[in-house]
């Protein structure tokens, strides 16, 4: 996830926001050179006065003094309703193919065509609480609309909470069997999302689904079950990866009823998959991400641009760092994660740990830390993923998992915030790669966000650098070997971030041609904005370009002058889908 909407809007709409000239490239400004509106003067430190475990939260980490880094130096980067004719007959796409995004060819042994597809994330209630598909013609008009103006597929998140909710083992398919139905009749692919977390709380969330009413009883049993920070803070949009093998949950473990539920939905959907489904997303974490809950914006816990916080302070998390110090001789390091790392919203240089100099974070003590709450998250990764490429072995769908665009403080040594939600990248370190090398074993999609942002556009003072972070994450899945997929991670529907996103899916990287693109790219939101006049003419636009890909050698004017005939053509469609969603 990235910045908040109204940073987001604040940052594209204004000024440039530049920076200081003082600023030399990858360190942190001087305290003078901070800008107040994002940095809040107010914000109280929440480790004064707590303990746990009986240390004093202001403690400092046990973190020696500062020491080499360790590994190779990365390199630098980082009008009114349409007629009901053309409600029961579908417009013509002319030539519109279909796609595989399978790089190096597909299951059926076809050569990967130039391009890349676009998918539409779907709205997130999508599918109701009685089972049904909300606002049926205002879904049924805009899936019409989007297959005619050149979309390949949509996203669906398929909410643990909806179809497991009452009893476990028990699963009620219906709302989404419907949704799939009316995809597969407009000639739509479908990626489906295994939502195991809860929807509310982040950014974009615009419905409240819980995780299952049974496993929210057991978590109300045993607290642990969440993921806590270092003041007892409970976090409850995805269970603790610290129980994942624990019969935990009415005596199955977390990543059995993972399993249980991708099984389940093979065993419903399998007269669809590899035709219709062709992709099966894994979540892995709060909002679908393989990360940490670090930065949760409920209750205004987090801020943009905070660092966040550590999650490994529920019992189980503890006891495995416990035996992890022990392991190595280190039994000093295992009763507690660090006490020195400031708080939610703090920044890098305001703290012990992640400050440029002689911070805990590059100690032989925060090397042992960060490399055991990363290599937590990847084990967690690889049993989810090793779990579902079984199920799904030889249905003709790919499996991918989504990796969050967490770019600010990006310029800094430590990327903080990067750290604390469980990637371990920094100045000294590639924590890309790894994950990178992970979903490649597990032959998955690896999905990347915040693709539509541009460094200039983001607050300087807080060394956001989007751009870099995705030029990195190149690298690291070419390295790999993995097919990388792209998401917006905020709406957006001007030109400029369709012209980043049209640049980045290149994969251009440091200037040079890989011979690669985006696998994939998934644009966020289907809602009634996407559908007004102007906001459309500039999707479907976008939609060409992305299909026509980076080696076809044609005039973007003639591309334009096509996509304008799309735009008329679908204009009933478009003017009906804008008034029946807002209904």
């Amino acid at each position: 996830m990235a910045m908040n909407l109204p940073h987001q809007i604040g940052a594209i709409s204004g000024a440039a926001l530049c920076a200081d000239a003082g600023v030399v490239p990858g360190e942190a400004p001087s305290s003078s050179t901070v800008t107040a509106v994002w940095r809040s003067s107010g914000t109280s430190n929440m480790g004064v006065s707590m303990t746990m475990n009986g240390l004093e939260n202001g403690r400092v980490s046990p973190s020696p003094p500062f020491t080499p880094p360790l590994g190779s130096v990365r390199p630098e980067i980082s009008l009114s309703l349409a007629a009901e004719a053309l409600m029961s007959a579908p417009i013509s796409t002319g030539d519109v193919p279909d796609r595989e995004y399978i790089a190096g060819g597909n299951a059926r042994g076809e050569e990967k065509k130039n391009g890349v597809p676009v998918y539409v994330m779907m709205p997130l209630d999508s599918v109701t609480w009685n089972h049904t598909v909300n606002r049926k013609k205002a879904m049924n008009a805009s899936l019409q609309a989007l297959r005619s103006a050149g979309v390949e597929g949509i996203m669906m998140d398929v909410w643990w909470g909806l179809v497991e909710g009452e009893k476990p083992g028990e699963y009620n398919w219906a709302g989404y069997s419907e949704l799939l139905e009316m995809a597969k009749k407009h000639g739509l692919k479908v990626q489906a999302v295994m939502s195991f977390h809860q929807c509310g709380g982040n950014v974009g969330d615009s419905c409240t689904i819980p995780l299952p009413n049974w496993v929210v009883e057991e978590i109300n049993k045993d607290h642990d079950l969440a993921y806590t920070d270092q003041w007892g803070r409970r976090n409850y949009e995805y269970i603790s990866l610290g129980c994942d093998t624990l019969p935990a949950l009415k005596g199955r473990t977390p990543v059995q009823c993972y399993s249980d539920f991708m099984r389940a939905f093979s065993n419903e959907f399998e007269h669809l998959l590899g035709d219709t489904i062709v992709e099966i997303q894994v979540g892995m974490g709060p909002a679908g991400e393989l990360r940490y809950p670090s930065y949760p914006e409920q209750n205004g816990t987090w801020r943009f641009p905070g660092i966040g916080a550590f999650q490994c302070y529920d019992k189980y998390m503890l006891s495995n760092l416990k035996s992890a110090a022990e392991a190595i001789g280190k039994p000093e390091w295992g009763a507690t994660g660090p006490t020195d790392a400031g708080n939610y919203n703090s920044w890098p240089e305001d703290t012990n740990f992640f400050k440029k100099e002689g911070g805990g974070w590059n100690s032989p003590y925060g090397q042992f830390f960060l490399s055991w709450y990363s290599q937590m998250l990847l084990n967690h990764g690889e049993r989810i993923l090793q779990s579902a490429k079984t199920i799904f072995k030889n249905k003709s769908v790919k499996l991918s998992a989504k990796i969050a665009g967490i770019h600010w403080h990006y310029g800094t040594r430590s990327h903080a915030p990067e750290l604390t939600a469980g990637y371990y990248n920094t100045r000294f370190r590639d924590g890309y790669r790894p994950i990178a090398q992970m979903l490649a074993r597990n032959g998955a999609i690896f999905n990347f966000t915040c693709i539509e942002m541009r460094d200039h556009e983001q607050p300087q003072d807080a060394l956001c650098a989007p751009e870099k972070l995705v030029r990195q994450v190149a690298l690291a899945t070419q390295e790999a070997g993995v097919p990388l997929a792209g998401e917006n991670a905020l709406p957006r529907y001007d030109g400029c971030a369709h012209e980043q996103i049209l640049q980045a899916s290149a994969l251009n990287v440091e200037g040079n041609s890989t011979g690669r693109e985006m696998c994939a790219f998934t644009y966020l939101r289907m809602n009634p904005d996407l559908f007004q006049p102007d906001n459309w003419r500039r999707f479907v636009d976008f939609v060409k370009k992305m299909r026509e890909g980076k080696d076809v050698q044609r005039c973007w004017e003639q591309v334009e002058r096509e996509a304008e005939h799309f735009v008329h053509v679908t204009r009933p469609l478009v003017q009906e889908a804008a008034v029946a969603l807002t209904h």
